[in-house]
């Protein structure tokens, strides 16, 4: 059995800056195609991207030909910034809140609770090492993707 993520929050917004830092055609692009890539709807894809544009890694534009750009270059942009801004405080791992008057639930969550901050800093010091322009040269190395159409 997969274990399947109930965030994919991270996921999506560096998919859809790998996918904006790939383009080669000018301007913005919209909501709906960004979703399409990604499989999602596009209220979900303005959802992640929205503390994305509040700390200016992209920018927005309404209307009809409106739609997202990076606002910095993706050489510049790690994806532990990405990470904090989507993961924020919430733990990796999966806590639950055991029962108050259990001895043992208080005592896992105390022992998980700490394995889970020094795995949240793992992950944020190795995503640190990684820029969005990584993974779109790994993507175009490795999965063959190719330029955006339009």
């Amino acid at each position: 059995m997969v274990a399947t993520p109930t965030n994919t929050q991270f996921a999506v917004a560096v998919h859809v800056l790998t996918y904006l830092a790939g383009t080669d055609v000018p301007g913005p692009v919209s909501s709906d195609e960004l979703a399409a890539s990604v499989n999602a709807s596009p209220v979900y894809v303005r959802r992640v991207l929205t503390p994305l544009r509040e700390s200016g890694l992209v920018a927005s534009t309404p209307g009809a030909r409106g739609g997202w750009v990076l606002s910095r270059a993706a050489e510049t942009m790690t994806l532990a910034e990405v990470w904090r801004l989507v993961q924020g405080d919430d733990p990796v791992l999966g806590l639950h809140g055991p029962n108050p008057r259990c001895p043992t639930g208080l005592g896992v969550n105390r022992a998980l609770a700490a394995l889970d901050r020094e795995l949240a800093d793992a992950v944020e010091a190795r995503l640190g090492e990684v820029t969005v322009a990584d993974v779109l040269r790994d993507a175009l190395t490795v999965g063959k993707m190719g330029r955006r159409p339009r």
